[in-house]
């Protein structure tokens, strides 16, 4: 047997349980098919003496191709997965694929499927393979792209929303937007009034470490607490001092965004991500603001900009 018919056999070793894998992510077996096919060509392009495991790179090159499609998808507001989604009666029939029928008879089921389409790709991701697949978190944030700790806050937070916490409709992403704008428009006119009306009493204000050295959202620090992350309670306390500040800020670059499937803004002078601003609303009240500078931080949101 030639090397490229041991790559083949090993390969289809492994392609059922990639469709499954890839079905899971996607809710398309169409899709999946060509998650799958994808990987098959990538490996037929590296170094297979680099490859020591060939299940678990397998499943991290689908599951990356999968991040890619979830976000595309959800970047082109393409329609949703409700019209994707092929219920396994679907498929049975003359011309049936058994191994497709397999897949999806074995899968989580299309109700799930359609809860887990709330989620963010980042979070589905994380919360198929840790919850449904049972990988450790150790694989899990190698293979997203993220630490570990990363990876388990997105898996926990898609298993609240899978397990019934509700999942905020298109609606109430919409009343969130509203309140970031209010938020942003009383800032940039220095109206302390219109700020403390979209601000909980209660409302706090993290700010990290590298957000604080550049002096850019700087609230209240002192010299020696510089390289530390820094919480500030009740919106009286601090949104007079962050007026103050945002005056020197050249706001044009602060863009709308959807951050870790929450409301929230971006600032990228020219196109270079240097701050995410995260905010929690409740009742159309912010009650929580995190500004992220850490570039480490950064690279493991999920950001989606409006």
């Amino acid at each position: 047997m030639d090397d490229h018919s041991r790559l083949t056999e090993r390969f289809e070793e492994h392609r059922s349980r990639l469709r499954g894998v890839a079905y899971r992510m996607l809710g398309s077996l169409s899709e999946a098919e060509d998650a799958v096919q994808e990987a098959w060509l990538r490996l037929h392009r590296t170094d297979q003496a680099h490859v020591d495991n060939l299940g678990g790179w397998l499943t991290t090159v689908v599951s990356r191709v999968c991040l890619d499609v979830l976000r595309s998808r959800k970047s082109r507001r393409e329609e949703s997965i409700d019209a994707q989604i092929t219920e396994p009666r679907a498929v049975r029939g003359e011309g049936a694929d058994p191994e497709g029928e397999a897949v999806l008879a074995g899968s989580v089921g299309v109700a799930l499927l359609v809860v887990l389409d709330r989620l963010s790709p980042a979070e589905r991701l994380a919360f198929v393979l840790h919850d449904l697949l049972a990988i450790p978190f150790d694989e899990v944030g190698p293979i997203m792209g993220r630490s570990p700790a990363a990876a388990k806050q997105l898996a926990s937070r898609a298993r609240r929303r899978v397990r019934g916490s509700p999942a905020p409709t298109d609606a109430g992403r919409a009343r969130q937007r509203d309140v970031v704008e209010a938020f942003l428009k009383a800032v940039r006119s220095g109206d302390l009034a219109s700020l403390l009306a979209v601000l909980d009493p209660d409302a706090v204000l993290r700010i990290d470490a590298a957000s604080r050295a550049d002096g850019v959202t700087r609230v209240d620090a002192p010299a020696a607490e510089a390289g530390k992350a820094r919480e500030l309670k009740g919106a009286s306390t601090w949104a007079p001092q962050m007026l103050a500040l945002s005056r020197g800020i050249d706001q044009q670059f602060a863009q709308p965004a959807l951050i870790d499937g929450s409301a929230g803004f971006i600032f990228a002078p020219r196109g270079k991500l240097v701050r995410a601003v995260i905010f929690t609303v409740a009742n159309e009240k912010i009650t929580r603001i995190e500004a992220v500078g850490d570039p480490a931080r950064l690279r493991e949101l999920d950001i989606a900009v409006l």
